[in-house]
């Protein structure tokens, strides 16, 4: 059990059937009366967003969050399945469960798949991902007159911006928390 006031950002209880991790959170102290704390939390699983307050003394069951290692294998249009390397289990998640996620899914990608109570609801790739160019501009002679960048587009459909003497067919390392280019494998 964790009482109200010892939550801290990125801290995860149950609350109302559901678990929630805090996003914000705000001790405030009343010039007549107690204290309270007031919280901006995200349910896990759905994403929604609320604003809450509570008495500091409210006390909240801890949530116990799962990782797993998995692999991507593929995806049929619809759902993207992923694998347990050492069981051979595999999951599927629909395009809404994962979304930006996907933009990284390159076959065999090694990611963390996060699950509440066996539920599985997010799916996050490595920092850093090795991508294939699949189309780019040739870059011309002089053309600096604007930033010393031009559009990739990389083999799952993500469009980068890379510098100029990157070439198609290239393979580049993205970083996936900003989707930009880091350098040149």
């Amino acid at each position: 059990m964790i009482q109200a006031g010892d939550l801290r950002k990125s801290s995860v209880f149950e609350y109302e059937g559901n678990v929630f991790s805090v996003i914000d959170f705000q001790h405030v102290k009343n010039a007549r009366g107690g204290a309270i704390v007031r919280l901006k939390i995200k349910n896990i699983v759905t994403g929604q967003v609320k604003e809450v307050t509570f008495n500091p003394t409210d006390r909240f069951q801890n949530g116990e969050i799962e990782k797993q290692e998995m692999q991507y294998l593929y995806n049929d249009g619809d759902f993207y399945y992923f694998m347990n390397t050492n069981t051979y289990e595999q999951l599927q998640f629909d395009e809404n469960q994962i979304s930006d996620t996907k933009n990284f899914l390159i076959d065999g990608l090694m990611v963390t798949v996060y699950s509440y109570k066996d539920r599985p609801y997010r799916v996050e790739p490595p920092v850093f991902v090795n991508m294939k160019i699949t189309y780019c501009e040739p870059a011309v002679a002089g053309d600096t007159q604007r930033a010393a960048t031009k559009p990739a587009t990389l083999e799952t459909g993500l469009i980068v911006e890379v510098p100029l003497f990157v070439n198609q067919d290239e393979t580049i390392k993205v970083d996936t928390r900003t989707s930009t280019y880091v350098e040149r494998v």
